[in-house]
C-alpha cells in the first residue's frame, strides 16, 4: 500500500526565504514527488502554529509519513518528532531535511539553492518511505553518581547532588581534593582568600552522609550505559590504614625524609615522604610516597610505623579495586599548567628568577614555601621589579591557539599582591585585556589606579645578557611596544609567566573510558556548545569545569550546579529512554573477525566466545554506524539507516540526473490530461 506523505518547508523568517523560493519548492514537492498528499509552506515551522499544522494534518489526512525541510536536525528534530506523537503517528516516520545551513546559508545563488532545496527534499521523500516504526527502551535509573575529579566543579555538583539525597561517589586522583583552586592564594575580582572560600566546601564533603569520598584513586573502567554503569575504581595504597589514622600529622612532622613538591607546591616547595598536600586537607589522612621513603628504598627507618599512635602505619598495604554501580557520570577532571619550558625564548628553567603563576601563587600564599613573602629564588631578596607576561602558550599557533580565559585577570590580581606587599614596580606585558566578566572591567580600571605599568605587545625574548650597566644582574624583558611604536628592553628582577590551561594530560585516555570525545586541543567536547554545554554525546555522561573548555571559577562552579540538576532531573523521572536507533548483528554472517570490537568508541560492541560471534549491547549503542561500515562481511546492520534507506536517500538526492526527465513527462501528462477533476487525491495548495 502506497504511503501518504506530508512535506512542510519552512520559510525561517528569511534565513531559507531569502534565498530559497520556499513557495515554488512547496508547489513543486506537491505536484511532482510520488505519495505526497500535502505539501505546505509556513513562516516559521517550529512555532506552535506550524506543530499543530503537522498535528492536524496526520489526523485529517492519514498521513503514514512527514518531511519537514527546514534548519539543522540539531535544532528541532526533537521538536517534531514529539509534533507527530502527539497526533499518533510514530516518531521514527518523520524525517528531516536541512535547508538552511546546508542550502541557503551556504550560497546566494537563488537559483541554485532552490534546485538543491528539491534535491535535499526529494531525498527525504525517498528515504522516509523505507523507514520502520521504531520504539525507545525504557531504563531505570540508579539514582547513585560517579563525580570523577575533586576541583571545585566536582565539589559543588557532589555537594548539590548529596544535599538532594542522591548518594555520590567522589573519585580524585591526589590525596585530597581542592584541585588547583586549593593552590591559590587569592581570587579575582573580589580578592577573598581561596581557602577560606573553598575549605569549608571540602569539609563539608568529607562529612556528608551521601558522599562516599574515594581520594588517592583513579577510575580504571566503565561499562554499561546511562541509568546503569558499572565502574571499577583502582584505589591506591596509602600504606596508612584510613579507620585507624586520626589524621594527627605527628608521622609527617618525625619523617627524615624530604622532598621537592611539584604537585601542591608547584616545585618550590618541600614535602616529606609521608604527607598530606596542605594543611585543611580532605581527608586528613597522609599517604606515602614510595619513591621517597627510605625504608620502601632501602629497607630501613619505619620511624613513621614506630610513632604512629593508633598503629595505622601499613607497608603491606595494596592498591584496591572498588566496584560501584551509578546511574550517571560527572567528569569534572580540570586541567594541567602549560609546560613554560617549551618557550624557550622566555628562559623558564634557565634563568632563576623567571617564575610560572602556579609557582606566584605559592609563593605569595600565605600558607606557602615563604609564608607569603614575595622573594627571588635565593629565598630573602624582594624583588623591586616584576614584569608579568601574558599569553605564555595561549594564543600561540606554536602551542595552543585558543585564549585561557583567565590570565589576564590572574595577571592583574599578581601585580595587585605585588604593589601590596613589595615597593616593586610592575610591568604588565599584554596582547589584548580580556576583562569580560562581572566585576572585571572595574578590576582592571583599579590596578590602573594602583600604578601597574601597561605594555601592549608580544614579548619577543627574556634574557640575563645586558647591554647597558643598568642592566648588569637583572632579567631583561624585550618587547616592541605597539602603542607607542619602538622596540623597548625592560630590566626587572622577576618574571612571571602566566601558563596556559590545558587538558590533563590523560584527558583522552579518561575520554575514551566513559565513551566521551575531544575537540583537537583535547577539551571535553559537549553535546551543544550552547543549548547543551554539561551533556555529552554519550547519555548519562556529563562534563563540567575546566575540563570542558578554559573558566574561571564561578563558571566552573555554575557548570557543577547545572550538570547536578541535570543528573538530579534523571533520578528524579525514575528511568530514561534508550534511542532505538542502534546497531545489530546477524549471527549467521558474523565471522567472529572482532573488527567491529576495537573501533566501537562507545564499547558497545563485545565478542561472544561460546557463539564466536559479535554482540551489540543496545543499551550502549549510539548508532553511529562505524561497525557497520566496517564489517567485511556485511553481518551489522544499523536501524533507521539500513543499506535501502541510505540508497533511496542517494537516488532522490541525485533526482536532477535521472529522476528529473521522469518528473517532467509526469507534469506533461497532467497538463494534457483532462480539465475534469479527478476523484482521486489532489496535492494542497502551498500555504503562505
Amino acid at each position: 500500500m502506497a504511503e501518504k506523505v506530508g512535506i512542510y518547508v519552512c520559510h525561517c523568517g528569511s534565513n531559507i526565504a531569502g534565498v530559497v523560493d520556499v513557495e515554488a519548492v512547496a508547489k513543486w514537492a506537491g505536484e511532482s514527488i510520488d505519495d505526497v498528499v500535502v505539501a505546505r509552506d509556513y513562516k516559521f515551522m517550529c512555532s506552535s502554529q506550524g506543530q499543530q499544522m503537522i498535528e492536524e494534518d496526520i489526523k485529517s489526512k492519514g498521513l503514514t509519513r512527514v518531511v519537514v525541510a527546514a534548519c539543522s536536525p540539531h535544532l528541532h528534530e526533537k521538536t517534531f518528532r514529539t509534533a507527530c506523537e502527539n497526533a499518533g503517528l510514530n516518531p521514527y516516520l518523520f524525517q528531516m531535511a536541512n535547508i538552511r545551513e546546508l542550502v541557503s546559508w551556504v550560497t546566494k545563488d537563488k537559483a541554485a539553492a532552490t534546485e538543491k532545496a528539491k534535491a535535499a527534499i526529494i531525498a527525504a521523500a525517498e528515504r522516509v518511505k523505507l523507514q520502520k516504526p521504531l520504539v525507545p527502551t525504557p531504563v531505570k535509573v540508579n539514582p547513585a553518581t560517579l563525580v570523577v575529579g575533586g576541583g571545585v566543579a566536582g565539589i559543588q555538583a557532589t555537594l548539590e547532588l548529596a544535599d538532594g539525597g542522591h548518594h555520590v561517589y567522589l573519585v580524585e586522583r591526589e590525596p585530597s581534593i581542592g584541585g588547583h583552586m586549593a593552590q591559590l592564594d587569592k581570587t579575582f575580582p573580589t580578592l577573598d582568600c581561596s581557602a577560606c572560600i573553598l575549605t569549608p566546601k571540602m569539609s563539608e564533603v568529607g562529612q556528608h552522609e551521601n558522599v562516599t569520598l574515594l581520594a588517592y584513586s583513579e577510575v580504571e573502567e566503565v561499562s554499561g550505559s546511562v541509568g546503569n554503569f558499572k565502574v571499577k575504581i583502582r584505589k591506591k595504597a596509602k600504606y596508612v590504614n584510613e579507620d585507624l589514622c586520626n589524621g594527627c600529622g605527628i608521622c609527617s612532622q618525625k619523617c627524615p625524609s624530604k622532598v621537592i613538591d611539584h604537585v601542591f607546591e608547584a616545585g618550590i616547595g618541600q614535602r616529606k615522604a609521608i604527607y598530606s598536600p596542605f594543611p585543611q586537607a580532605v581527608p586528613r589522612t597522609p599517604v606515602i610516597d614510595t619513591e621517597a621513603c627510605i625504608w620502601f628504598q632501602r629497607g630501613k627507618c619505619q620511624v613513621c610505623q614506630k610513632i604512629c599512635p593508633t598503629g595505622a602505619i601499613d607497608y603491606d598495604q595494596k592498591d584496591e579495586i572498588v566496584e560501584v554501580e551509578v546511574g550517571n557520570i560527572l567528569v569534572t577532571t580540570g586541567w594541567k599548567l602549560f609546560d613554560c619550558k617549551k618557550t624557550t625564548q622566555y628562559g623558564y628553567g634557565r634563568l632563576p628568577n623567571v617564575y610560572t603563576n602556579l609557582e606566584f601563587e605559592r609563593l605569595c600564599n600565605s600558607a606557602g614555601p615563604t609564608g607569603g613573602k614575595i622573594v627571588l629564588r635565593d629565598g630573602k631578596t624582594v624583588p623591586e621589579s616584576v614584569a608579568i607576561i601574558h599569553c605564555v602558550g595561549s594564543r600561540d599557533i606554536n602551542h595552543n591557539e585558543y585564549c585561557s580565559n583567565v590570565c589576564c585577570m590572574a595577571a592583574l590580581k599578581f601585580g595587585h599582591l605585588v604593589l601590596e606587599k613589595t615597593n616593586a614596580e610592575v610591568y604588565s606585558f599584554y596582547i589584548d585585556i580580556r576583562a569580560n566578566s562581572k566585576g572585571y572591567e572595574e578590576f582592571y580600571q583599579r590596578l590602573l589606579g594602583e600604578g601597574m605599568h601597561f605594555i601592549r605587545g608580544k614579548v619577543a625574548e627574556v634574557t640575563d645578557a645586558g647591554r647597558m650597566p643598568f642592566e648588569d644582574g637583572k632579567t631583561i624583558v624585550q618587547v616592541e611596544d605597539t602603542l607607542l611604536g619602538m622596540q623597548r628592553r625592560i630590566p626587572v628582577d622577576m618574571v612571571i609567566l602566566m601558563g596556559a590551561m590545558e587538558p590533563q594530560a590523560d584527558s583522552k585516555e579518561t575520554g575514551l573510558k566513559c565513551g566521551i570525545s575531544c575537540n583537537q586541543a583535547g577539551w571535553y567536547t559537549e553535546r551543544h556548545p550552547k543549548l547543551d554545554p554539561v551533556a555529552t554525546s554519550t547519555d548519562g555522561i556529563f562534563v563540567a569545569g575546566v575540563c570542558q573548555g578554559p573558566k574561571d571559577i564561578p563558571a566552573s562552579v555554575a557548570q557543577g550546579s547545572a550538570a547536578a540538576a541535570r543528573i538530579g532531573s534523571m533520578i528524579a523521572k525514575g528511568t530514561v529512554l534508550i534511542e532505538p536507533i542502534t546497531a545489530s548483528v546477524d549471527e549467521e554472517k558474523c565471522s567472529g573477525c572482532r573488527l567491529c570490537n576495537g573501533l566501537c568508541s562507545y564499547n558497545a560492541v563485545s565478542f561472544d566466545p561460546e557463539k564466536h560471534v559479535s554482540v551489540v549491547n543496545n543499551s550502549m549503542c549510539k548508532g553511529c554506524g562505524t561497525c557497520v561500515a566496517s564489517c567485511p562481511s556485511g553481518a551489522i546492520t544499523a536501524s533507521h539507516y539500513t543499506d535501502e534507506q541510505i540508497y533511496a536517500e542517494i537516488e532522490g538526492a541525485l533526482w536532477d540526473g535521472h529522476m528529473k526527465p521522469k518528473f517532467k513527462a509526469k507534469r506533461r501528462k497532467k497538463e494534457d490530461a483532462p480539465a475534469k477533476t479527478s476523484a482521486a487525491r489532489q496535492p494542497e495548495a502551498a500555504v503562505k
